[in-house]
């Protein structure tokens, strides 16, 4: 690196790289998106047109003058790609699910040790509003002892769509797709859990992979236990439940909505417009006071932000900060979504073994 910099390359402008990487990195002071790796020139141009377009991978890998290579391809080829990328020794960004399994999971772990790279997985969700919002409260104790919580990721989306994501492929499905981001959340909130039960279907005319499942993370030890974390999404919900609901031993919070940075990106927005991140939802708490009356409030949810994701990882390789998802963490992401097809595979939960 020749100079605070950093200049980085995407590998892939389909609607990953399009709209949650090329955006978001390119906010950062730092950062620099200066090439592409696609075989969709005009369309890379039609947005960025000073970015080099590359034909291919190893073009893209070869250029002495990225530092970082973000991997937003269909999920088959992350570990190929991120392998290639870190054996030329740069920094990698992969977009999640962060492998097809935890075996490819762990083997980019020890390629980004042996070449001592940073490699991280875009957990970008960390970063929603509601999430911040809920993290927060849960650290101050105003519930109480957390017993429940319920994650909904709730969409209309009657009619399959002809995308990789929903044809039998490897990596396709609802689970990796959005369940990559639920029981990160969880397990950021609470650890690893004990047990973890898995139920998934497939609900729409003419589907060819999952579009729904359930997930029960049972926590029956350790310092949030007795726990139950109910993970659960459908692309068939006219009328979305909530998207977060938590009891507690003091109380209960219900927020419905979702964050609002996929829509504005999804729009064409890009940060740091005015406003960026802010959710107009209000949260509702309720919580018993010492006379014994619930008392019902409105809870602002704190502004959310995917630039923060990037300027983590600018500072992780700049040797500022810590990496926001280092690899042992996607790793043990991995593990969890392996155990849950299984669980879905046999139709029991599965007990966790403890690392």
């Amino acid at each position: 690196m020749t100079s605070t910099t950093l200049r980085a390359g995407l590998v892939g402008y389909g609607f990953a790289g399009q709209t949650f990487h090329a955006p978001v990195l390119s906010a950062v002071p730092g950062l620099e998106l200066a090439a592409v790796a696609s075989s969709q020139p005009h369309k890379v141009h039609a947005d960025w047109p000073g970015v080099a377009v590359v034909p291919d991978v190893a073009a893209l890998v070869a250029r002495a003058d990225i530092d970082l290579v973000v991997v937003a391809t269909p999920n088959a080829q992350h570990h190929p790609v991120a392998k290639a990328a870190l054996e030329a020794g740069k920094h990698v960004v992969v977009d999640k699910p962060f492998t097809l399994d935890v075996a490819e999971a762990r083997e980019l772990a020890q390629l980004a040790e042996r070449h001592d790279r940073v490699l991280a997985v875009y957990q970008n969700r960390r970063f929603d509003a509601d999430y911040l919002t809920l993290k927060n409260l849960l650290a101050s104790g105003e519930l109480g002892r957390p017993v429940y919580l319920e994650s909904h990721f709730d969409r209309f989306r009657p009619e399959v769509r002809e995308r990789w994501r929903e044809q039998p492929v490897p990596g396709s499905g609802l689970w990796v797709d959005l369940g990559s981001h639920l029981v990160d959340q969880a397990v950021q909130l609470f650890g690893r859990p004990d047990t973890l039960q898995l139920d998934t279907a497939v609900l729409r005319d003419g589907a060819q992979v999952e579009d729904y499942f359930h997930a029960v993370l049972r926590y029956e030890s350790g310092p949030h236990a007795p726990l139950r974390v109910v993970l659960h999404a459908t692309t068939l919900a006219a009328h979305a439940a909530p998207r977060y609901m938590v009891h507690g031993t003091r109380g209960s919070y219900v927020k419905h909505g979702v964050d609002p940075q996929e829509d504005a990106l999804r729009a064409g927005q890009r940060p740091p417009a005015a406003g960026w991140g802010a959710d107009p939802l209000d949260g509702e708490l309720t919580v018993q006071g010492a006379d014994g009356i619930a008392r019902v409030r409105k809870l602002p949810t704190q502004a959310g932000n995917y630039v923060d994701y990037y300027a983590a990882v600018r500072d992780a390789i700049l040797g500022r900060g810590p990496n926001p998802v280092p690899p042992e963490q996607a790793v043990a992401l991995m593990e969890l979504l392996d155990i849950g097809r299984q669980s879905a595979a046999e139709g029991r939960a599965i007990r966790i073994d403890r690392p």
